[in-house]
């Protein structure tokens, strides 16, 4: 679980960096829809972390 949410975190963060750097509608609404996604999984992923009652330093990655 440890690495799918460092895999996730990063994913929103690459999302969220695209986004800046878009150029044209097109890729405006992808780095959107891509937000979105990722921040969606990254969420789910941390409720299902809390869910299992697993304590915070046991699946948090440092980066």
């Amino acid at each position: 679980m440890r690495r799918e949410i460092a895999e996730a975190k990063r994913d929103w963060v690459n999302a969220n960096r695209f986004f800046e750097t878009a150029a044209g509608q097109d890729q405006i609404d992808y780095a959107i829809y891509a937000i979105i996604s990722a921040e969606k999984r990254y969420e789910m992923l941390l409720r299902a972390a809390k869910s299992r009652k697993i304590k915070w330093p046991e699946w948090v990655i440092m980066e």
